[in-house]
Order: C-alpha cells, then structure tokens, then sequence
C-alpha cells in the first residue's frame, strides 16, 4: 500500500522524458484551483537511486505547486515495478 507523506519539491527529480509533456496553460489552471480548493491530489513519487525521489505521476500538479512559491507537496511513495 502507497505510504502518504509531504515530500519537498526541490527533492523530486522530473525525468527528460516527462519534462518534453508540459503544457503551461494546464499548469496554470491547476495552479487556480490549488489556490481556491487546496492540493486535493497527491503526486506519486519512487525512491531515487542516489537518494531524492522520482516523479512518477502528477508533474503538472508539482510544477503549480512550485510556481506558487510552494516549497512542499503532498504524495503517495509508491514501489516501481521491475518488468
């Protein structure tokens, strides 16, 4: 079961192929509704190999919560799984 915990964003390492599906208008909607109902969902982050944690769902969530001069985010800890 995912472990919920406040994870600080500067910690979390975004993938390069993540970093290419960024949409700036959806940051900013996301951003509005941050600001009026409050982080209603949780990113999902991996331990990282050298220490820090990999993103592994929510990036435009995490890249609202950075612009509004958030320094931490709420998430799930999850396992990756090996293929």
């Amino acid at each position: 079961m995912p472990i919920k915990a406040m994870f600080l964003i500067a910690d979390v390492r975004i993938p390069v192929k993540r970093k290419k599906t960024l949409r700036l208008a959806k940051v900013e909607a996301i951003a509005e509704d941050i600001l009026e109902n409050g982080q209603t969902t949780p990113i999902q982050v991996r331990e990282g190999k050298t220490g820090g944690w990999v993103l592994i769902e929510g990036y435009h969530r995490l890249e609202a919560l950075r612009a509004l001069g958030e320094s931490s985010v709420e998430g799930y800890e999850v396992r990756a799984r090996l293929h």
